[in-house]
């Protein structure tokens, strides 16, 4: 990892990269120190040298599992400093990190930073900085060129973790389906033992409960839309609605590790009890595309030909289509794919096609997600499963599931 940092930093122009934040729900610094207790740390990575955490006292041992180098906050004084500004915080905060920055022996270069903080604080600390040593500069790594362009190809380890979450995903989509198959029914709603309908919310509650008992966590919610809802691609739908029979559901779950760390990306169509013959024959041309897609993929090449490609197909088949209005609200309306790791969106993208950095490579982890979208006619459709490029330069999913339509519902 880290040469492959350090090489990136050369190719960036970068002297050093500075982290800083917790080490929960912060992909990049979760990258260097893995899931641990650190409610506030800065991590420096000094081109040539070995990475240096800086943390409170009380978390000190937490930073040291990293196995890399540790200083304390409490070797900089900040009471002594807001005396000497005369209680201006801010210019205090800058004087400690000048002091912080020649100690870890880094006072001339380009830095770029990441991580997870307030945005005026940091600001203000940036500036403040700045205005001590020029020599410093600051910049955001807005091209992805040093950690997101790292984190894109992952280790053997790191594919492990991601296909644990798989493994969690589809035991928690089962339990999912069993649930709702084994309800019993009051015409074409859903009930609860007591005679109540069930409500959509219940349901969810259901999935967060049995994530939570497999060591996962859902960050940025489930979505778990019914009918019109279904067709609006990242509606988590509303917890209000009745669960009932005939009405397409699309099921986009998305968990990772408790405490931030890898992601899983996974989405199933269903339809309880029956489907109407219009979505039959739509989730039939979703299911096409998504094998013919599976069928095509290719080693080395950049995921856009996938977007293209799924636009030809559902074209041909009479649907709308973002690459012919990007403001589309019907039909075919977003990218095929994305990757997955430590943030549930990250490279490589399907709709950069100009960037060489952004191939199919071995340890790409990237999802295939065609859908159709219908609001005025009150059904949405998706199916995604994770892919990764393994060691061979070979296409394996991660974890399989049925991708069946009709739910029955034995009630």
């Amino acid at each position: 990892m880290l040469e492959r940092l350090q090489n990136l930093m050369q190719t960036a122009g970068a002297d050093a990269l500075w982290i800083t934040g917790p080490a929960q729900h912060n992909p990049s610094m979760v990258y260097f120190t893995g899931i641990c207790h650190l409610s506030m740390a800065d991590l420096f990575l000094v081109k040539g040298k070995e990475p240096v955490i800086i943390c409170g006292p009380m978390e000190r041992e937490e930073a040291a599992k990293s196995g890399f180098k540790t200083l304390s906050y409490s070797n900089y004084d900040l009471r002594s400093l807001l005396k000497e500004t005369g209680g201006n915080r801010a210019k205090a905060n800058a004087l400690r990190y000048l002091q912080i920055f020649r100690d870890i022996g880094f006072e001339e270069g380009k830095v770029l930073v990441y991580g997870q903080k307030e945005v005026g604080p940091m600001i203000s600390l940036i500036t403040g900085l700045h205005d001590l040593n020029p020599r410093l500069e600051f910049q955001g790594d807005d091209q992805d060129a040093v950690i997101l362009e790292a984190r894109s190809l992952k280790r053997p380890d790191e594919i492990e973790r991601i296909r644990r979450m798989g493994e969690i995903t589809t035991a928690v989509v089962s339990k999912t389906q069993e649930f709702l198959s084994s309800s019993k029914l009051d015409g074409e709603l859903l009930i609860k033992a007591d005679g109540s309908p069930l409500k959509l919310g219940e349901v969810k509650a259901q999935i967060d409960l049995w994530l939570a008992e497999y060591g996962a966590e859902t960050p940025e919610n489930t979505i778990f839309a019914l009918g019109r809802d279904a067709a609006l691609p990242h509606s988590i739908g509303n917890p209000e609605d009745l669960m009932c029979l005939g009405k397409t559901i699309v099921f986009d779950i998305f968990p990772c590790e408790k405490g931030g760390g890898y992601f899983y990306d996974f989405t199933r169509t269903w339809s309880l009890g029956y489907a109407s013959e219009e979505v039959q024959t739509a989730y039939n041309q979703v299911r096409q595309v998504y094998d013919t897609l599976i069928s095509e993929l290719e080693f080395g090449r950049n995921p856009n030909y996938l977007q293209q490609r799924t636009c030809d197909l559902f074209e041909t088949m009479g649907h709308a289509t973002i690459r012919q209005d990007p403001r589309i609200e019907s039909g075919y309306v977003h990218g095929i794919g994305h990757g997955v790791g430590l943030d549930v969106h990250e490279k490589p993208w399907s709709n950069f096609p100009d960037d060489p950095s952004n191939n199919l490579q071995v340890g790409s982890v990237f999802t295939i997600e065609p859908g159709l979208y219908y609001p005025e006619k009150g059904f949405g459709i998706r199916l995604e499963d994770t892919w990764y490029c393994d060691a061979n330069g070979a296409f394996q999913k991660f974890a399989d599931y049925p991708m069946d339509l009709i739910v029955p519902v034995k009630g």
